[in-house]
């Protein structure tokens, strides 16, 4: 999804020759991919002679919230605090990382105390 979101619209042969060195893939196992993600609805595609063009339908922000919605649900019972007391129960959270979740959090609440007004 990453390459198409950077290069818009694009056959299939152009994702896999897009791909990262070290991450290469056979062309069927992305055809296969982006039709796993066509069904899901993140992608699209019109024909264009006997080639079939691929385009992202989401913004990769909004997928990337689907997914974490998603992973909460199934693995977390839909619990955004035990999600987060697992991420940061990380050993690899940094310091940096950590002020800038108290910051976060802090404008959040900041923002639902705005509402209750």
């Amino acid at each position: 999804m990453k390459i198409l979101w950077a290069r818009g619209e694009s056959a299939v042969g152009d994702l896999v020759a897009a791909m990262p060195d070290g991450a290469a893939l056979a062309y069927n196992s992305v055809l296969t991919t982006i039709r796993i993600l066509e069904q899901k609805g993140y992608v699209r595609h019109r024909q264009e002679g006997r080639a079939f063009l691929y385009l992202p339908c989401v913004a990769e922000q909004e997928a990337g919230r689907s997914e974490v919605r998603h992973m909460m649900q199934r693995f977390f019972g839909n619990s955004r605090e035990r999600l987060l007391l697992s991420l940061l129960g990380d050993d690899e959270v940094t310091l940096e990382e950590l002020q800038r979740l108290r910051e976060a959090i802090a404008a959040a609440a900041d923002d639902r105390v705005g509402e209750d007004r």
